[in-house]
């Protein structure tokens, strides 16, 4: 065994640079005019659920030389189609169509297979199996009324009629309203509604399921289910506990790449919260997502590596419940390595593999022309081992197709391999003289598709004339980066192989690329005038440009007032409505430039009594004492038109370097007409002067006539000169190019020179031409270079230049901190020490330490489905230590740190785990009053939402508060951390109490929430109505308003009778001096001294004890309202209440007639 399994792999060894062509030219297509096997191009899909309501089309579609004829099985057999009037094959092809009309489907039910074939071989569709959808009825059945208590928890079950395919279930009412779910009521994946708690209203008779079948546009309706839900009792909470699945744990069985399902639904009260997590292992956040209220799990593309333990939990205050689900994942086969069809010339071998996967392992097998190998003839030139098929020595017309099938429990795959043994000379496939065009400096690819058996061999060549050798791709084509107008040309492909050669002409034109050479301007125009965007643009003459015109990124309005020239756009009568950005886009058929300007309206204005405008040019421009570094320049100014000349520019042309371009030179004080010039070597120079005033520029004046200056030496070298890799194993050294004047002669070059610090070597020096950059390769790692740059021309060389320090690239550090070591310092804070890593293995410019942490899960003895979402924090420098803010405490955290240079991060440290004291806790979640009465009340409250540790109880301190918001003597209460209510009594009534109550751990307390109330009986409260707005209030307060103007009249009267009514005595005599009665005679007022003219009227005032007695006062507000609740807001408008009938008053002495209201209470205690 073991020597002819050498034997064999000897056999393959020999055989690997034999079939290296045919191996290359399994990505090819052979061209349809060459002789050739059929290969199937389309089928239909292995399960074909058809629809009954149309014919049903099988798909079979072939190609090979000559083109291939078509057969059929069903079930195994040869299916006859043309027996079958039914039955239609479409000419040319293998795709049938059954006419379903009128007939039942189900008679065409079966596996299918397409055969196609040619002299050359046979190739076989898959087995496609024809299914007729089902929909079947919903089995007759009597739903009693289903009776659960309060509390209880409940499953509806649906159980649908199995369908072809599954249908689709949902739960509504009578009415056609789905029934809303959420965390208490779910529908599971089975369809059956589960409940995990049930509420009053959950009661009615309409829990209606329902299935849609898709493929049959059916929907059914189970029976209606009538839910009663009645209250016998309270029903105490619970913990939670699984509905499905049940036990401890169960097992699921899922494909690879298919999606994992995983469900959970437990009952509790209160409603459980569901969470998920995988023993010894993180769920695969960028492939699963949670649904259903988080009771479903869904993982797709799911791999080998999810297979494990994954343990859903359920949650609520009164504990936990976990389930374990063993998911185990199996395979159907699936392909190690597809396999490719094969292109042999004769004399050549050929190796077939088959290698495919799956779980439990697939069976092969090989089949030749649609026959098994063992069952067709004998070839001694086939050898056959496993999933390899080695074919040696193969001859012309031993072409065929052979069948790998590999299978197993769960399904199978088919792959139809060609093997088309040709001797072909070359040919090329693509177009003889194609043009390509691209721009300067980009890339361009030049194609050179080709077939033969054995495979060709391409070359490249420029004008015929020069061979190119490097950035030939694979499949021919030429890849030239960076084209230049020198790249240009004829160039020809050469395809040969043993049998011949083929050549192929294409043509590459680099053209100029498209650039604005005057933009548009910032315009500030006055409405109704005209404003101009100007925008010239330069581009290769052999390219048709075209213009268009933007606003604000969209087109131009359809406005004749838009006018477009060749190069201007002109917008007449501005209005408000055309500010914004206008956009020139200048394109070719192979690149584009754009460039923008905005417009600004503004209102006109006036024109000014005295018109100020620019001055004129000036003129008569001489150049005087001229010498080979200066010259001097006078000139005669222009009109100054009422602004004098405040300065003058000076420009030059170098018609040498910059032939168009004029560059400002030199100012002069607008007094002075002659300016001393010093210019620069080897420039050809043409100098203009422009004027000056408030108003701005002149035009430039005419230009003077032509100067010359001499060449000479550089006199600056280049700037900027840095050193930096971009590789760990080279160096980049750029530089900014000296422009036009700075080359002082013809010839410029830099001289490039380098050498690495520290090292006894001459310097290395390379001279370039016109560029900026250059690259010096195989550099050790990040180690310090002394490099310079010098200009040269041909008149000699720049004076020294300065060294520059540089660095050669970074590489990855190499090592991970170790020694970590991390320290809680409380319960949100922790500091962590590591150990800095070695300088050489930074391998780079040190940067800093990067820490990643997560918190994992909390010290809580319950599980509560902490996210390991992780956090980082970068500590540059080369630090040993840092602090980790904003943890949670009471927590398990896990924390790497990793070394960062200028290329990257380095390897992670060992993970470190490390534990978060407790803290104090946060504010209990509620505070609730309930149950008020005349001197109690009840306190419920809810746990805190981060506990940040083990509570250890409650603190409530309460006090009353007055009328001026002060605040009384504190009563303070400790509860047990299990308590959740507790009864207060003794409290005064009608007063306002402020609550704040707090949770605390070992830590302390923490943050209080507060309530505040007044204590009253809510009966009394409930009583209170708004006596302002009673009918029998009004006519009573008209009345009394009435008989008070009555007694005004009649006092009135009785004063213009000039009568002295003498009433001291009967006020000496009376108990109270403040009451004054009327006259038992005649009825009217008593005389007042003029002492006693500040008093109020009688009746009307209050005693200083604040009451009112019964016999003073029967109209007090107080006896038509039952407590006397009159409030007033703050505007002083009356907000009180009054209802019932008039009650006597029951108090006496200085008790109060009327009950306090709220208000009153709450500001006034004793």
């Amino acid at each position: 065994m073991a020597r002819d399994r050498k034997r064999k792999w000897a056999l393959i060894s020999g055989a690997v640079l034999l079939v290296l062509l045919g191996h290359l030219t399994s990505a090819l297509e052979v061209p349809l005019d060459l002789p050739q096997p059929p290969t199937i191009t389309e089928q239909s899909p292995k399960d074909y659920i058809i629809d009954p309501r149309e014919n049903i089309v099988i798909h079979c579609e072939a190609k090979g030389k000559p083109h291939p004829s078509f057969s059929w099985t069903r079930n195994g057999t040869h299916f006859d189609v043309e027996k079958d009037s039914k039955v239609l094959m479409k000419p040319s092809s293998g795709t049938l169509v059954i006419d379903i009309s009128g007939d039942k489907a189900e008679a065409y039910e079966g596996v299918y297979q397409c055969t196609a074939r040619n002299v050359h071989g046979t190739a076989l569709s898959n087995n496609i199996v024809i299914r007729q959808p089902r929909s079947p009825l919903w089995s007759k059945e009597r739903n009693e009324a289903i009776v659960v208590q309060v509390g209880g928890s409940l499953v509806l079950q649906c159980r649908p009629p199995a369908g072809l395919p599954p249908p689709n279930i949902f739960w509504m009412d009578n009415h056609f309203r789905r029934l809303s779910q959420d965390a208490r009521v779910s529908q599971a994946i089975n369809g059956d509604l589960y409940f995990s708690n049930i509420l009053p209203e959950d009661t009615r008779s309409d829990y209606i399921c329902y299935a849609r079948f898709p493929h049959t546009r059916t929907i059914q309706q189970k029976q209606p289910i009538n839910v009663k839900v009645i209250d016998d009792g309270p029903t105490g909470e619970r913990r939670p506990t699984f509905m499905t699945p049940t036990g401890p744990s169960s097992t699921k069985m899922v494909l690879r790449g298919e999606t994992l399902e995983l469900e959970c639904i437990a009952e509790g009260l209160p409603t459980p919260e569901m969470s998920w997590g995988k023993d010894n292992g993180d769920l695969p956040s960028d492939r699963m997502s949670l649904h259903n209220f988080q009771k479903t799990l869904h993982i797709v593309e799911v791999t080998e590596a999810d297979a494990g333990d994954y343990r859903c939990s359920a949650q609520n205050s009164l504990g936990n419940a976990h389930h374990i689900i063993k998911v185990v994942v199996k395979a159907s086969p699936f392909w190690i390595s597809t396999p490719t069809d094969l292109i042999l010339a004769p004399k050549e071998t050929g190796i077939l593999t088959c290698r495919a996967g799956g779980d439990p392992k697939p069976q092969l097998s090989w089949s030749v022309n649609g026959v098994p190998i063992a069952n067709s003839p004998k070839d001694l030139r086939r050898k056959v081992e496993d999933d390899t098929v080695i074919l040696s020595d193969v001859q012309t017309g031993s072409s065929a197709v052979y069948q790998c099938n590999v299978s197993n429990q769960f399904g199978y795959l088919l792959a139809n391999i060609l093997v088309n043994v040709l001797a072909e000379p070359p040919r090329v496939l693509t177009p003889p003289n194609n043009l390509y065009q691209v721009i300067t400096n980009s890339r361009a690819l030049l194609d050179c598709a080709s077939f033969g058996s054995p495979i060709p061999t391409i070359t490249w060549f420029k004008d015929s004339q020069t061979s190119i050798l490097n950035d030939i791709h694979e499949n021919g084509t030429l890849e030239i980066h960076g084209a230049q107008p020198l790249n240009s040309g004829k160039y020809t492909c050469i395809a040969s192989n043993n049998l011949g050669t083929k050549e192929n002409h294409v043509y590459l034109e680099v053209k100029e690329p498209t650039r604005i050479l005057r933009q548009p301007e910032y315009k500030v125009v006055e409405r109704n005038r005209v404003a101009v965007f100007e925008c010239k643009v330069k581009h290769d003459p052999t390219l048709v440009p075209t213009m268009i015109w933007l606003k604000d990124n969209a087109e131009l309005p359809a406005d004749e007032r838009f006018v477009l020239d060749v190069d201007t756009l002109t917008i007449r009568d501005v209005i408000e409505e055309d500010e914004g950005t206008y956009t020139c886009i200048r394109n070719t058929s192979l690149d584009q430039d754009s460039a923008s300007a905005m417009l600004t309206v503004i209102e006109a204005t006036p024109p000014p009594p005295i018109v100020y405008e620019q001055p004129d040019p000036p003129s008569d421009l001489e150049l005087t004492e001229q010498r080979d570094r200066s010259v001097q320049l006078t000139w005669t100014p222009g009109d100054e038109h009422n602004s004098p000349t405040q300065k003058f520019l000076i420009q030059y042309e170098d018609l040498l370097h910059e032939p168009g371009v004029w560059t400002n030179l030199s100012e002069v004080d607008g007094g002075r007409t002659t300016a001393q010039l010093d210019l620069s070597p080897y420039a050809w120079y043409s100098f203009r002067v422009l004027a000056q005033n408030a108003v701005g520029y002149s035009l430039p004046s005419q230009p003077s006539r032509q100067y010359r200056t001499n060449p000479a030496a550089p006199e600056v070298n280049p700037s900027d000169v840095q050193g930096v890799g971009t590789e760990h194993d080279n160096l980049v050294i750029s530089w900014k190019k000296l422009q036009g004047l700075q080359a002082n002669g013809p010839g410029l070059m830099y001289k490039v020179q380098w050498r690495q610090q520290g090292v006894d070597q001459e310097w290395a020096s390379e001279t370039v031409h016109n560029v900026s950059q250059f690259v010096v390769s195989g550099t050790p790692t990040f180690v310090p270079y002394e490099v310079r740059v010098q200009a040269v021309n041909d008149n000699g060389d720049a004076p020294e230049p300065a060294v520059v320090l540089g660095h050669s690239g970074e590489d990855l550090p190499l090592t991970a901190p170790e020694s970590v070591q991390v320290q809680a310092q409380n319960g949100t804070l922790a500091e962590v020490h590591w150990k800095p890593v070695t300088p050489i293995s930074v391998r780079g410019r040190l940067q800093g330490y990067k820490v990643y942490y997560w918190r994992e899960r909390s010290l809580h003895g319950e599980q509560e489905g902490v996210g390991k979402q992780q956090q980082v924090l970068t500590f540059s420098g080369n630090r040993s230590e840092g602090h980790l803010p904003g943890l949670q405490p009471y927590s398990v955290y896990g924390l790497s740190i990793r070394v960062l240079n200028g290329k990257g991060e380095g390897p992670a440290s060992t993970n470190q785990t490390f534990e978060t004291p407790e803290g104090v806790p946060g504010p209990p979640s509620y505070l609730k009053i309930t149950n008020p009465n005349v001197d109690s009340l009840t306190l419920e409250w809810g746990p805190p939402q981060d506990n940040n540790g083990r509570l250890t109880g409650y603190t409530l301190k309460y006090q009353p508060v007055n009328n001026t918001n002060e605040l009384g003597p504190v009563e303070e209460l400790v509860f047990l951390a299990n308590e959740t209510s507790t009864t207060l009594s003794n409290l005064k009534y009608s007063t306002r109490y402020k609550f704040f109550f707090t949770a605390k751990t070992i830590k302390g307390s923490g943050p209080s929430i507060s309530e505040e109330t007044v204590i009253m009986d809510e009966a009394i409260a409930s009583r209170q109505v708004d006596i302002a707005t009673q009918g029998w209030f009004i006519g009573l307060m008209c009345a009394i308003a009435l008989l008070i103007l009555v007694l005004l009249i009649v006092c009135f009267i009785k004063r213009n009778k000039g009568g002295k009514y003498p009433v001291k005595e009967k006020e000496d005599a009376h108990q109270d001096p403040e009451i004054q009665p009327m006259k038992e005679d005649d009825g009217t007022f008593g005389e007042y001294s003029d002492t006693e003219d500040h008093k109020p009227l009688k009746g009307s005032r209050t005693p200083s004890n604040g009451t009112v007695r019964r016999d003073e006062s029967d109209d007090s507000l107080v006896d038509y309202g039952e407590g006397g609740d009159g409030q007033f807001n703050e505007d002083g408008s009356f907000i009180g209440q009054y209802s019932g009938r008039k009650e006597k008053d029951t108090h006496e002495g200085n008790e109060s007639s009327e009950a306090p209201s709220p208000v009153n209470a709450s500001n006034s205690f004793v």
